[in-house]
């Protein structure tokens, strides 16, 4: 007799849309650590997308030349469109479209990635249910928290001291301990994690 199978729920999917495959790679991690909950595919051309179920995806983060190219597709799905565009300033023709800008400083292109996440999917919002199962268990102390947003607001160790009324060393204790426990080797991976597991307002982050 066999037995009824159960469907594993499939994640949502984004897709990173250009020609250049590091800048593709580069893009794909970092949107990968900003929501970890999702699937983050990459693909080389246009004809490649429309091969691809395009419509499947959550958002497309496509460079500027593909979007002005195939204008009319993306317009269409202007609300689920991100355009990477290396223009500071906004066109005429990008003006429909969400823009960001990519060549910028690593904490800064970070800080504009995590915007876009809370405006759009704070918590999970607009996204499958099965991509808003409840976060993992607090591995913190409450001590360590309020160092971790300190930290990540852009306070060096003697201002975090100053803020919690601690010693110096306490703080550098308190920071080996975080990331320890949490598996990290940068402040931009530890931003990453105090906004998106709601610690910190990506508002209060220094880009």
């Amino acid at each position: 007799m066999e037995t009824p199978t159960t469907k594993i729920a499939e994640r949502p999917k984004i897709v990173v849309i250009g020609s250049n495959t590091l800048a593709l790679i580069g893009m794909r991690q970092l949107l990968q650590s900003v929501m970890p909950m999702v699937e983050v595919d990459t693909l080389g051309s246009f004809t490649e997308l429309t091969a691809n179920h395009p419509d499947e995806y959550f958002h497309y983060f496509v460079t500027m030349e593909i979007v002005l190219s195939e204008r009319a597709f993306f317009f269409e799905r202007r609300r689920k469109t991100i355009v990477l565009t290396t223009a500071q300033k906004e066109t005429v023709q990008l003006s429909d479209f969400h823009c960001l800008y990519i060549n910028q400083p690593e904490q800064q292109l970070l800080h504009a990635l995590l915007q876009l996440e809370q405006s759009a999917h704070r918590g999970g919002r607009n996204l499958p249910a099965t991509a808003t199962e409840p976060q993992q268990r607090q591995v913190l102390t409450r001590r360590e928290v309020e160092v971790m947003s300190l930290i990540v607001q852009g306070y060096i160790n003697k201002e975090v001291a100053e803020q919690l009324h601690i010693g110096l060393s306490t703080v550098i204790t308190h920071r080996k301990n975080i990331m320890e426990k949490l598996g990290m080797k940068s402040v931009s991976a530890l931003t990453i994690y105090a906004v998106t597991h709601g610690y910190v307002d990506v508002d209060k982050v220094k880009g």
